[in-house]
């Protein structure tokens, strides 16, 4: 195993940190939170003047044909400074399984307007419980015998108020077997999407579908694969979602460094008390400790080995570390530390977003203890 990047993946990370740190300053993170599309459509574009919506896509798609590795990189650096934006869920929940189990023609349709920038996707899968498992899963596909119809809802469906399209799981049979992908238009009669108000303002949606008619040609792999289809794009989304909280949690742990070694109290900096060099250590163990989880994660993936127990041991430990961390940090900076127009807030308020994507620790937790027999 090799945790060295190559001389190209620290182009990207130097590149997209720079970008990052222009165009996506906190005071600009801080007004997305309370805009009503909640991303900069101008950022988006400078993006893809950069190809990062079409990263990892094949050439032949308008693409640059990069490796798993370059994008786990990339969201890193996004989660640094906590980009407010579509990108994770166009990207990392949406396409990544439009390429291993679309269709050419759907392919050659869809993934060409990722990489461009034009659409923006959303992944609809939890329901009103809020829990990720396929047994919480009622929104219903019946076939007419031309279409299938679509009735149910979806919860916490990121940046569904501004997606093109949508993949969503619906039942169509009994079981896990039961469950199938289905490409839908956010413009088609039927559906409709109102977005949750939430701390963080990250732009979750609830989507309601009334008897929306859609063709067997927008089934994403065969009917009854759509568990299939979400282990495998939870698997990299979730080692994407990880790379992100590192990123988020090493700039915590620089920015309150940074705060130890300026705030002065009884003629001393704070950092040379005992307590606050504590708290800064347990701070490093934990960036660093999470990083390298991460790293394995994403390496396991890209040499194509099974990752399953790997992604959830980091996920766990990634929850677990982007609260304590944040927690420890407001309380080195204090009173200051508690305001909303302080920037340690950016971070805090995302914490429990960042938890219950894609399956929140307890379901982690649970999946470590199958995968070694428990």
């Amino acid at each position: 195993m090799d945790f060295d990047f190559s001389e190209q993946q620290n182009m990207l990370k130097t590149m997209a940190g720079d970008f990052l740190s222009k165009e996506c300053t906190k005071a600009q993170v801080r007004l997305l939170e309370k805009d009503e599309k909640g991303y900069d459509p101008a950022v988006w574009n400078k993006m893809v003047e950069l190809g990062w919506q079409g990263l990892i896509l094949p050439e032949q798609y308008g693409g640059m044909g990069a490796e798993f590795l370059d994008l786990v990189v990339l969201m890193e650096e996004m989660g640094r400074n906590i980009l407010p934006g579509p990108f994770f869920s166009t990207v990392g929940l949406c396409a990544i399984p439009l390429m291993r189990f679309g269709r050419e023609t759907q392919k050659a349709g869809y993934l060409p307007l990722i990489a461009d920038g034009t659409n923006i996707w959303s992944l609809a899968v939890i329901e009103r419980s809020g829990v990720f498992a396929p047994a919480e899963i009622t929104c219903r596909a019946e076939y007419d015998g031309k279409n299938y119809v679509i009735n149910g809802e979806k919860w916490f469906s990121q940046f569904a108020h501004v997606a093109n399209w949508l993949l969503v799981i619906c039942r169509t049979g009994q079981e896990i077997e039961g469950l199938t992908a289905f490409i839908i238009d956010t413009k088609k009669q039927g559906v409709k999407i109102e977005v949750i108000p939430t701390v963080a303002g990250d732009g979750q949606c609830r989507i309601k579908f009334k008897n929306v008619r859609v063709s067997s040609r927008n089934i994403l792999g065969k009917k009854g694969q759509g568990w299939r289809i979400v282990d495998y794009l939870s698997q990299r989304a979730l080692v994407l979602k990880c790379a992100e909280i590192a990123g988020a949690c090493q700039a915590v742990l620089n920015m309150t460094q940074a705060y130890a070694k300026d705030r002065v109290q009884f003629d001393k900096q704070i950092g040379s008390f005992m307590t606050i060099q504590h708290k800064l250590v347990d701070m490093l163990t934990d960036v660093e400790g999470l990083q390298y989880l991460v790293y394995q994660a994403a390496w396991l993936i890209s040499s194509g080995q099974d990752a399953g127990a790997s992604v959830a041991i980091a996920k766990a430990k990634a929850d677990d570390v982007y609260q304590r961390i944040c927690i420890d940090a407001v309380r080195v900076h204090g009173a200051i530390g508690f305001t909303m127009d302080h920037d340690m807030g950016c971070y805090f308020r995302r914490i429990k977003g960042a938890e219950f994507t894609l399956g929140d620790t307890g379901l982690q937790l649970e999946n470590i203890a199958e995968g070694i027999g428990l």
